[in-house]
C-alpha cells in the first residue's frame, strides 16, 4: 500500500485533485466526512462533547447541534483545543480503520488521505505517510473562489484564509505540490502526471 496525504488551503483545488485521484484508481478517505461520523448519534464523540460542553449541544433529534457548539468553540482557542482533543483521535482511529480495510483488499492499493489540517496536526501525526501532496494557489485566486463561487462576504473568505496554516508552513511539508491557480486542465494533467510516477513505481 501507498498511503498519500492530501491537503491544501480553503478553495485550493483540494476536492478536484482527490476526485481526479478516485478516477484513476486510488482509495479515497475524507477527513472531513469520518469528523462527521465519529459525531453522530450514539458514538463516543457525541457522548465526549456532551459531557464536555453540556447537554445543550445535542439537538432534539439526537445529533450534534454543530450552530450551538460552533458558537462555544469559535474564538476561543481553548474550548477548541479540548473538542480537537475529542474528535481528532476518533478520526485518527476511523481513517487507520480505512487505511488497514484498503490495504486487506488490494496490498498494493493507493490511499489518498485527504486531510484539510494536516499541517495544524503537526508533524507526529503524519511521520508514517510515504507521500504528502500539496493542493496550491495563491490567497488572491482562493479568495476570489470563495466570494465568487460560495458567495462569501470579502470578509468572512479572509477570516477562513487567516484560520488556516500559511501556505509556507503547508509548502515545507509537501513531497509534490499540485499548482490549482490555473485552468482545471492544467490541475488536471499534473495528478494524472503524478499518477503516472506512482504507477510506475517512484514512491515506494
Amino acid at each position: 500500500m501507498l498511503l498519500i496525504a492530501l491537503t491544501g488551503g480553503i478553495a485550493s483545488g483540494k476536492s478536484v485533485v482527490a476526485a481526479r485521484f478516485a478516477e484513476l484508481g486510488a482509495v479515497h478517505v475524507d477527513a472531513d466526512v469520518l469528523a462527521r461520523e465519529v459525531v453522530q448519534p450514539g458514538t463516543p464523540g457525541l457522548a465526549a462533547i456532551a459531557a464536555e460542553f453540556g447537554e445543550r449541544m445535542i439537538a432534539a433529534d439526537g445529533s450534534l447541534d454543530r450552530a450551538a457548539l460552533g458558537a462555544v468553540v469559535f474564538g476561543d482557542p481553548e474550548r477548541l483545543a479540548r473538542l480537537n482533543a475529542i474528535t481528532h483521535p476518533e478520526v485518527r482511529r476511523l481513517a487507520r480503520e480505512r487505511f488497514s480495510a484498503a490495504e486487506a483488499a488490494d496490498a498494493d492499493a493507493v490511499v489518498v488521505y485527504d486531510v484539510p489540517l494536516f499541517v495544524e496536526a503537526g508533524r507526529a501525526a503524519h511521520e508514517h505517510f510515504d507521500l504528502v501532496v500539496v493542493t496550491h494557489a495563491e490567497a488572491s485566486v482562493r479568495l476570489d473562489r470563495m466570494t465568487r463561487l460560495r458567495g462569501m462576504s470579502r470578509e468572512e473568505a479572509e477570516r477562513r484564509v487567516s484560520a488556516q496554516a500559511s501556505d509556507a508552513d503547508r509548502l515545507a511539508v509537501a513531497d509534490v505540490v499540485i499548482d490549482t491557480g490555473g485552468t482545471l486542465e492544467h490541475t488536471t494533467e499534473q495528478v494524472d502526471d503524478l499518477w503516472a510516477r506512482i504507477i510506475a513505481g517512484e514512491f515506494r
